[in-house]
């Protein structure tokens, strides 16, 4: 696997190329770039599997990469290497994309080398990254369904129901989703995401979609659709912070 490093500072580049020589024998250093411009350069002419782009640098942002590329030429994966913030990681995970956060962690350099092995839908989740990372709440997220990635709108996410490793996300007018991802990692991903909670042991819901909370039965919130999500006692407070009551 051929690879080239974009980033603006020395040491970083040094790095990672020592990183890659001892822990990825796979790949094979055939480029580094100080910044943006150097990069596609390299990139149109080496043909690199892999690009590691540093995010912040001088100039132009590495998010300005793709721009620089007609679609048919992206055949290459990317691994960001940030120093960002919790928010924008979020981004990186609702789009799928790989990042790694400095100071770079052999064994996380090694995961992702793997994954971008594997990786395809490259523009399109990159498209997507820089539109989750325009706005608070990310409007999409990647999905994997079988060999396949596939991109929902968040906002019409009305609940995800977890089925042991799988979980099943159904939507707004859409049938619904098989997903090879259980309920605790569509938690994570989703923490951030103030819309949505998880108010069972199998159930998150998004309560953009929550119509009422209902009391009796052991309480369920009920959504569009005449669709009833089961709550968990001990959820009750959270949910009841959550919505707002106005009182006559």
């Amino acid at each position: 696997m051929k690879a080239i490093i974009i980033d603006d500072e020395k040491r970083a580049r040094v790095t990672l190329s020592l990183l890659l020589a001892e822990y990825c024998p796979t790949v094979e250093l055939i480029g580094e770039c100080e910044n943006l411009s150097e990069g596609v350069k390299a990139i149109k002419k080496l043909q690199p599997n892999l690009v590691f782009l540093d995010i912040e640098m001088p100039g132009h942002s590495g998010l300005e990469l793709l721009d620089f590329f007609n679609e048919e030429e992206v055949n290459f994966a990317i691994v960001f290497t940030t120093a960002y913030n919790e928010y924008a990681l979020q981004a990186f995970k609702f789009s799928a994309i790989d990042y790694l956060l400095k100071p770079i962690v052999p064994e996380e350099l090694a995961e992702a080398v793997k994954r971008a092995q594997k990786q395809k839908n490259k523009l399109e989740n990159f498209k997507t990254l820089k539109e989750n990372l325009q706005t608070e709440t990310p409007p999409k997220i990647a999905v994997p369904s079988g060999n396949s990635l596939i991109f929902l709108d968040s906002s019409k996410i009305q609940y995800i129901k977890g089925e042991g490793a799988y979980s099943e996300v159904f939507c707004s007018n859409t049938p619904k989703r098989l997903v090879s991802r259980n309920l605790k990692n569509f938690e994570d991903i989703l923490r951030s995401d103030n819309r949505f909670i998880r108010v069972h042991k199998s159930y998150i819901v998004n309560f953009e979609h929550v119509i009422a909370f209902n009391k009796s039965d052991g309480g369920f919130l009920e959504l569009e659709n005449n669709i009833q999500i089961p709550i968990s006692p001990d959820k009750t407070q959270i949910i009841l912070d959550r919505i707002q009551i106005v009182k006559r």
